[in-house]
């Protein structure tokens, strides 16, 4: 017997909003019945587990030990512009000279996570 993910669950003090930066993140929709003020909203990704947002009393106050990587549609500069311009904080420079490495970033309410290279910047790199 094995376990099937079901869904990625994101601690938060405001689930719909989050959801909403989410959803602008990975081109998305939020499940039909959430609404605004809904303690847990979902984000229907195409394939895999589902990004679930949970409201909690708590602030988040260290580092995620677990987070998500994001491999963009186009290149990783743009879309880092792209997730700035949306509420993003940039957190951390990793990348290289040569063009490895990945840009660390966080949503609105400080959750990390990392841009990395497109398959287009990574073929050019060939």
């Amino acid at each position: 017997m094995v376990s099937v993910l079901q869904n990625v669950a994101i601690d938060c003090a405001d689930a719909y909003e989050l959801a909403r930066f989410w959803g602008e993140v990975t081109g998305c929709p939020l499940h039909p019945e959430d609404e605004p003020g809904d303690p847990e909203i979902d984000v229907m990704l195409p394939e895999g587990p589902l990004l679930h947002f949970n409201q909690v009393p708590e602030p988040k106050t260290v580092k995620n030990r677990i987070h998500l990587c994001l491999r963009p549609k186009t290149s990783r500069e743009e879309e880092v512009k792209r997730l700035l311009s949306l509420g993003a904080a940039f957190v951390a420079d990793r990348r290289e000279p040569d063009g490895t490495g990945w840009a660390v970033l966080a949503d609105p309410e400080g959750n990390e996570f990392c841009v990395l290279r497109s398959e287009s910047d990574r073929a050019a790199m060939s």
